[in-house]
């Protein structure tokens, strides 16, 4: 990782943030090339879910209140387990300490993990210190929200908040229909306690989220068959190997829970593998039971295999009706669905009616009122043989005297309920260094390097060269790389050294063909052509000069292939 890291640097693609005040842990700057292909990756992204699935994309606040953050569970739950060294004092992630000696630590308990430090004999790694006790540590920022404490604040630790924030507005704006896909990019805030695997485990990063919002009734998918023989690599919760089948295969086995996860599952590797993803080198891992966010009913983690080992990169988790209950229980606000039944039906119910007797002598000329606010409850609402209501702004708790449960038949149209949510959550970031380490290459007996990115990501599509800067080659190659220059083909001119050092530097960047201005192209049988050059083969063919951009457009979106050139 570090000699990547030092290559990625070198090249523009990441650089250590405020790294001339000795850098922080955790936090990286995107470089011009890091950049266009963070950006190359966002777009591919977007093709599948807005292009090919028609979802909608909003943009929410980065800070949220404290109340959205209690409600959503992430001010009780969102935490890691930390330890101090008793010498030094410095902060170690417990789980991560341990993880050599068992396959899921960040499941272990504080005490657990305080006899697995004595068990192994595990010590500071900084001072070699004792280890001291092990408590929860809240990955959350917290800030103030306006001057002084008046109200407390956090910087959001996913994108996915946002979403169900707006979720009536969404609702209204999609004709108060389902399934409702919603995605969005942007950054996300999390305290790590002590990150040190680069890119992988960041303090301030990117995400790409989806929230489809479906019946809990209905988790078919339309374009399911078409989705249905995608190959998967998984690992079920209930074994140590992986199996090899397609997404119908997982469906119709009960591996994966239902086709929308499923689909979604297949959509997410169709996306990491277009980006660059090496398939031989990624598999979509089931959370074990009590590895489970506090949120999911299911999730599988694409991972990725790495310098470090298996990484997740990806999670695609099924997170049931969790979130939209939660806030509209905390706000009282009516986050559900309407389901219209196709025939109208006649149903036994429980209903809480006013017992009239009583509530005309004792409220007289609120009763009418009273009687409405009484039968707008449900048997659910008494509480100890007691009833709360309120009337013009007044609260009254009302005895069992006032109002009755009767059983009542009733013909429905439909029913209210709270919409699951389906959620493919990818870690940009996490992509962004995966498609890079999965792309390099390295002969060590020529002492070069390649990096081997997909076309559609590359930050530079064409390198366009003279032979020399001299003779007129140098404006011919500056006009060609002007023509050759659009918003999907960056081109990158250069005159500087010898042809193979500029083809070298090319490479190292991960840029697919170069051409080159020599003097056939001014004159003789030749005039008028140049040479193109295949990055991954190193073959070289001749083409027209005229025709540059529209093969550098074709080679970009696949309609030709340099061996057919």
């Amino acid at each position: 990782m570090d000699t990547l890291m030092a290559l990625f640097k070198r090249r523009g693609f990441i650089w250590p943030s405020y790294d001339i005040y000795g850098g922080v842990a955790g936090m990286y700057d995107y470089g011009p090339l890091g950049f266009s292909l963070r950006n190359n990756i966002v777009d591919v992204w977007r093709s599948l879910y807005k292009g090919r699935e028609g979802f909608v994309e909003i943009d929410s606040e980065y800070v949220g209140p404290r109340e959205v953050f209690k409600a959503s569970g992430h001010l009780d739950k969102f935490a890691d387990k930390i330890t101090y060294c008793t010498k030094c004092g410095a902060p170690f992630r417990a789980d991560h300490l341990v993880k050599e000696y068992y396959d899921n630590p960040d499941t272990m308990t504080e005490k657990e993990l305080e006899e697995a430090f004595e068990k192994h004999n595990v010590k500071c790694l900084t001072c070699g210190g004792k280890l001291g006790p092990v408590e929860d540590f809240n990955l959350m920022f917290r800030t103030n929200i306006g001057p002084g404490t008046s109200r407390v604040g956090y910087l959001r630790p996913e994108t996915a908040q946002g979403i169900f924030m707006n979720f009536q507005n969404l609702y209204r704006y999609n004709r108060e229909k389902l399934p409702l896909g919603v995605m969005q990019t942007g950054r996300s805030y999390r305290n790590e306690i002590a990150p040190r695997q680069g890119m992988i485990r960041m303090r301030e990063f990117n995400q790409m989220e989806v929230e489809l919002f479906i019946d809990p009734e209905d988790k078919t998918w339309p374009r399911f068959p078409e989705m249905a023989d995608e190959v998967l690599t998984l690992l079920p919760n209930t074994g140590s190997e992986t199996v090899t089948m397609t997404v119908r295969e997982a469906v119709e086995k009960k591996v994966i829970a239902n086709e929308a996860l499923a689909y979604f599952v297949g959509t997410t590797k169709q996306l990491l593998v277009r980006c660059g993803v090496d398939p031989a080198r990624l598999r979509f891992r089931q959370h074990m039971p009590d590895e489970m966010a506090h949120y999911a009913n299911d999730c599988w983690d694409a991972e990725a295999l790495l310098s470090i080992g298996w990484t997740e990169i990806t999670g695609v988790a099924d997170r049931g009706a969790w979130d939209l209950s939660r806030h509209g229980q905390f706000s009282g606000t009516d986050l559900s669905h309407f389901v219209k039944y196709d025939e109208p039906r006649e149903v036994e119910m429980d209903k809480v009616k006013a017992n009239h007797k009583v509530i005309g002598p004792t409220f007289k000329g609120k009763a009418k009122a009273v009687t409405d606010a009484i039968e707008a409850k449900t048997p659910a609402d008494i509480v100890d043989g007691k009833l709360t209501i309120t009337v013009d702004g007044e609260e009254m708790v009302l005895d069992s005297d006032k109002f009755n449960v009767v059983r009542v038949k009733e013909k429905i149209s439909g029913e209210r309920i709270i919409p699951n949510v389906i959620e493919p959550s990818c870690g940009l970031d996490r992509i962004f260094y995966t498609v890079l380490e999965h792309a390099y290459s390295y002969d060590e007996k020529e002492d070069y390097t390649v990096l081997r990115l997909t076309p559609e990501v590359a930050p530079i599509k064409v390198g366009v060269f003279p032979l020399m800067a001299k003779d007129g080659l140098d404006t011919v190659a500056r006009d060609l790389c002007e023509a050759v220059h659009t918003h999907r083909a960056e081109a990158y001119y250069d005159d500087a050294g010898q042809i193979g050092r500029r083809y070298a530097r090319m490479d190292e960047a991960g840029t697919p063909w170069c051409i080159t201005v020599d003097y056939d192209t001014l004159d003789g049988d030749l005039k008028g052509t140049v040479t193109i050059r295949d990055r991954d083969t190193t073959e070289q063919k001749r083409i027209r000069m005229d025709d540059a951009p529209a093969i550098i457009d074709d080679l970009i979106t696949g309609k030709r292939k340099f061996s057919d050139l």
